[in-house]
C-alpha cells in the first residue's frame, strides 16, 4: 500500500498494537483489530456492490463507532468519502449527492432526534445513488469478511472530499488528498508532542464530519495510536464525566464547548483530577476570548492551543507553539511544512517588516501553501483557479503577523457567520429565503450571542401587500436549512440600507 494512503493510519496501528483500544463508546470498548477489521468488512460490501477506486461515496453518521469503520472502509475500497453534515435536509443532502457524483451513500438509519435515515431516502427519490441505511442492529457489512486487500491509491489521489459555502451561494466540495490529509494527521507529533508510546485519549466531541473532528481527533488519534472516546452530542456535564471515567489527556472544541465546561464545573466536580489527566486543550473555529482562557488555565492547569485552519487546508494551517509561552489572542505559526503570508486584493505581498504602533504588520489576507492545501474544488476549476495561484491558497480572512511569526485573525473578507464553530455563508441562506413568496428582499448578518459567538438573523423587507409573521418565517426557514443555519432572529422592515450602487450595507444592520 502506498506509504501516504490515509487508510494506513488504522491498518498500521491495527498491526502494531491490536489489542489496544481504538474507540470507546458508551460501555463499549473496540480495540485497533476490531476497529480495522470492520472497516474491511465495510470495503468488502463496497466491492460487492460495484463500487470502483475513485468513486465518491457519502456518508451521514454521527460521532458513534460507525464512521470511522465506513470512513476507513470507504478508502480501503480506492473509494473517496463524502463526509455530510448530520442536520442537513434533504434537499441539502440531494445537492450535495448530486455535486459530488456520489454512487453510494452510508446514512445512519437515526434516532428520533436524528432521523437520518428518512432524510436520506427523500434525499436520493429518483436519483441511481445507492443507499446503504444502517442502525445500531445488525449492519449491512456485518455477514461480510474481516479480511481486505486495501487498494492501492496515489499521494495525490483524492481521498476526502469536504463541502465548504462560499459567498457564491452553493457549498464548494474541497479535494483533499491522501497526501494533503496524511501530512496533517502526523503533524501532531509537531504540534503537541503525539507519542505512540505514550498514547493519548481524545474526547471527540467535535462532529467527525466536519475537518476539525476528523483531523485533530480521529486521524490524530489513530495516527499515534490514541484512544477516541466519542460523544455524539456535547454536552457539558457528559463531558466532563467522560473526561473523568476515562481520564482524557486531550480535548479539542469550539469556544462554546470551553465556556460550557467551565459553567459546568460544580462544587461535586473533582477538578483536581480532571486537572491531573488533561495534557492538551485545542480551539479553533473562532476566537475564543481572553476570559474563557485564562478562567479555564486556572481550575485545568491547561493552557487552551489556539489554531486556525479551513477545510481547504485539511482542517489546519497554523497552531500554537507547544511549550512557548501562551500567546492569548493569536492563532500560532504555521505547521511544519506549511508557509502563510499576507496579501493584498491583488495577490500582492503585504510588508510585514514594517511593524505598526501595536508591533504588528499591516493588515492583509491570508495566504497559504503546503502539502496541506486542496487539490481543487470539486467540478469547479474556475472557482479553483480563482482561490489557488502558484500553489498559494487565499483564504479569505483577514489578519496580522507579529515580528517573531504569530498571526492574529482580525477579520473575515468572506461574508461569513461562525455560529457555535459551524461555517455559516449569508448568501447561501439568502438565496433560499428569496424564494418565500413573502420576501421581497433580506440580508442575512450574524449578531453576537453570549454561548454561541454569534447567532443568525434574517432583516426582511415583504412584498407590498404580503401577511406573514416573524414566527412564521422562523418557522419555514427551519424546514428550509440544518439546525444550526436557519435564522432564528427575524427582522421586518421597510427598506434595507444601501449604498448608491444598490450594495446592501449589512455594517449597518444589528
Amino acid at each position: 500500500m502506498t506509504e501516504r494512503h490515509l487508510a494506513g493510519l488504522l491498518e498500521s496501528s491495527a498491526e502494531t498494537y491490536p489489542e489496544r483500544t481504538a474507540v470507546v463508546f458508551g460501555d463499549s470498548r473496540l480495540t485497533y483489530a476490531q476497529v480495522n477489521g470492520a472497516a474491511n468488512q465495510v470495503a468488502n460490501l463496497l466491492v460487492e456492490r460495484g463500487v470502483k477506486p475513485g468513486d465518491k461515496v457519502a456518508l451521514s453518521c454521527p460521532n458513534l463507532p460507525f464512521f470511522p469503520f465506513i470512513y476507513f472502509g470507504i478508502l480501503k475500497a480506492g473509494a473517496t468519502v463524502v463526509p455530510l453534515n448530520v442536520l442537513l435536509k434533504a434537499r441539502e443532502v440531494a445537492y450535495h449527492l448530486k455535486d459530488s457524483g456520489a454512487v453510494a451513500y452510508f446514512a445512519f438509519e437515526g434516532t428520533a432526534e436524528l432521523p437520518i435515515g428518512d432524510t436520506a431516502r427523500e434525499a436520493i427519490d429518483g436519483t441511481d445513488v445507492d443507499l446503504v441505511a444502517f442502525t445500531a442492529g445488525p449492519t449491512p457489512w456485518a455477514q461480510q469478511s474481516p479480511v481486505f486487500e486495501t487498494v492501492e491509491r496515489d499521494a495525490d489521489d483524492t481521498a476526502v472530499i469536504l463541502y465548504t459555502s462560499g459567498t457564491t451561494g452553493q457549498p464548494k466540495g474541497a479535494e483533499l488528498s491522501h497526501g494533503n490529509m496524511h501530512h496533517v494527521a502526523l503533524s501532531g507529533e509537531t504540534m503537541y508532542d503525539a507519542d505512540a508510546d505514550h498514547p493519548d485519549t481524545y474526547l471527540c466531541v467535535l462532529p467527525l464530519f466536519h475537518a476539525f473532528g476528523q483531523q485533530v481527533i480521529q486521524n490524530a488519534a489513530f495516527a499515534f495510536g490514541g484512544t477516541m472516546v466519542l460523544l455524539p452530542r456535547f454536552d457539558a456535564e457528559s463531558a466532563i464525566q467522560l473526561m473523568l471515567r476515562e481520564k482524557v489527556t486531550f480535548f479539542a472544541g469550539v469556544p462554546t464547548m470551553y465556556w460550557g465546561l467551565l459553567g459546568a464545573l460544580t462544587p461535586e466536580v473533582p477538578i483536581t483530577e480532571l486537572a491531573a489527566n488533561l495534557r492538551v486543550a485545542s480551539s479553533g473555529g473562532a476566537a475564543l476570548p481572553v476570559e474563557v482562557h485564562k478562567n479555564f488555565r486556572e481550575r485545568f492547569g491547561v493552557t487552551i492551543l489556539e489554531g486556525y485552519g479551513l477545510s481547504e487546508t485539511s482542517g489546519i494551517a497554523s497552531f500554537s507553539v507547544f511549550g512557548d509561552e501562551p500567546r492569548v489572542g493569536t492563532v500560532g505559526k504555521p505547521i511544519a511544512g506549511v508557509e502563510m503570508k499576507l496579501i493584498n486584493d491583488d495577490w500582492s505581498d503585504v510588508p510585514t517588516g514594517d511593524l505598526q504602533e501595536d508591533g504588528q504588520s499591516a493588515i492583509g489576507e491570508i495566504a497559504i501553501k503546503g502539502p496541506n492545501i486542496l487539490k481543487s474544488y470539486h467540478g469547479r476549476p474556475e472557482a479553483t483557479a480563482e482561490a489557488i495561484r502558484d500553489g498559494w491558497f487565499r483564504s479569505g480572512d483577514l489578519a496580522k503577523k507579529s515580528d517573531d511569526g504569530y498571526y492574529s485573525i482580525v477579520d473575515r473578507s468572506k461574508d461569513m457567520i461562525i455560529r457555535g464553530g459551524y461555517n455559516v455563508y449569508p448568501r447561501e441562506l439568502e438565496e433560499v429565503l428569496m424564494t418565500h413568496p413573502a420576501i421581497s428582499l433580506v440580508a442575512v448578518i450574524g449578531v453576537p450571542h453570549e454561548s454561541h459567538g454569534e447567532e443568525i438573523k434574517a432583516v426582511v423587507v415583504t412584498e407590498p401587500g404580503a401577511e406573514v409573521t416573524v414566527d412564521e418565517l422562523v418557522a419555514w426557514g427551519r424546514e428550509q436549512f440544518a439546525g444550526y443555519k436557519y435564522p432564528r432572529l427575524v427582522e421586518l422592515r421597510d427598506e434595507l440600507p444601501m449604498t448608491s450602487t444598490g450594495k446592501i450595507l449589512k455594517r449597518e444592520l444589528s
